[in-house]
């Protein structure tokens, strides 16, 4: 099901998977605004408003799993934010403007008939029947290089799954890699990335992790990396496939990175796929129509179609899209792309560095679709 309900000058995109039989109901909602000119506190509360209102209405019953600010100024508006929302949940926070001249954008994920708690691990845990789901966001260091930071935020990772008895092996399923000025400090990212996967037992011949690296600036512009993760205690070896799409894709270990194209995680009662960031490539590593920013759009869609068919899934089954823009003046070219086909689902539009100077347009969504594994637990 999906809605777009309008607040003055917000707009709210919801999705909503309710399984037939009954059980967790998840909502994913894309909030907007669509006056530029008003001042950034204006635009926050209003926001936060039209959040308020969903809850008390469509959204009654529902609590949040992960939000997600997209800001234009995280320096000058993340203070605010904190002080505006102190709602308990796996809250992140980036400098991603919204390409659509406003100051702010919220994603967030709720879901129905859960609890929640904040573990000793600093984790924030939803758990439903056999299943603890373990969300983090926002995770920071001021180490002295991106190598560093990413190597301790690992590090930390590692040691919050050990205490909630899981490992970044067996139990991670998503990772986000914000990383400030990408086009330089990506490669120092990667290469932790890569020595911790390695140490953890995740490799080319083994599996890794779905994940998006992207430009994205925390408001502390000495971090370098803003890790946000998501991990499921309870989930067993064979509930777990990784998406490749070998005619599309190539494998990311074949240029020396190291994160899964996609990930589907099935349950008693419903399907989830996590698409990582998606961008213009082909199953050699190469970039496809550079300089085309509506070309990479199409090749892009086409990769993460195919990607999801591999899940048995369509984009029927999409539930929310983030585009990233390297360069904000194409928003208008991408504009009608992504109204014609998302058309009321929630998406937003964002500015970001892509990891590759060359890719000018990078997505990534999530999808869940019902089944029947009566050899799974329920979710």
């Amino acid at each position: 099901m999906i809605k777009r309900i309008d607040f003055g000058f917000i707009s709210a995109t919801v999705s909503t998977f309710r399984p037939a039989e009954g059980g967790v109901a998840e909502h994913h909602v894309v909030l907007t605004c669509h006056d530029g000119k008003l001042p950034f506190q204006q635009q926050l509360d209003g926001l936060l408003n039209a959040y308020s209102q969903l809850l008390s209405g469509q959204l009654q019953g529902a609590v949040a799993v992960l939000k997600r600010y997209f800001l234009s100024d995280a320096a000058n508006q993340a203070d605010a934010v904190h002080a505006s929302d102190m709602s308990d949940c796996a809250k992140s926070i980036i400098q991603q403007a919204p390409l659509n001249g406003t100051k702010i954008a919220l994603w967030a994920y709720l879901m129905e008939d859960v609890t929640t708690r904040v573990t000793d691990s600093g984790l924030y845990e939803v758990a439903h029947g056999a299943f603890r789901h373990l969300w983090n966001a926002s995770a920071h260091n001021l180490a002295k290089n991106s190598e560093y930071q990413t190597r301790l935020l690992f590090n930390e990772y590692v040691m919050q799954l050990m205490q909630e008895g899981c490992t970044l092996k067996d139990n991670c399923i998503r990772t986000w890699l914000f990383v400030n000025d990408i086009d330089n400090n990506y490669p120092g990212v990667v290469t932790a990335r890569n020595r911790v996967f390695f140490v953890q037992g995740l490799t080319e011949d083994t599996h890794y992790i779905a994940s998006t690296g992207i430009g994205g600036r925390q408001e502390n512009a000495a971090v370098l990396m803003q890790l946000d993760n998501y991990a499921i205690a309870g989930i067993k070896p064979e509930q777990v496939k990784h998406l490749y799409a070998p005619s599309r894709l190539n494998r990311t270990s074949d240029y020396g990175v190291s994160f899964e194209r996609g990930t589907r995680v099935d349950y008693g009662d419903r399907r989830h796929v996590f698409i990582s960031g998606t961008a213009s490539i082909n199953n050699k590593g190469q970039v496809v129509f550079p300089g085309d920013v509506l070309q990479q759009a199409e090749r892009a869609w086409g990769n993460i179609e195919a990607l999801l068919a591999e899940a048995e899934c369509s984009f029927d089954e999409v539930m929310q899209m983030t585009v990233y823009l390297r360069d904000a003046s194409d928003y208008e070219l991408v504009k009608p792309f992504f109204e014609e086909r998302m058309k009321d689902k929630p998406y937003v539009i964002v500015g970001a560095h892509v990891c590759r100077p060359a890719w000018l347009i990078e997505m990534e969504c999530m999808a869940v679709k019902e089944v029947n594994n009566k050899e799974f637990e329920k979710l």
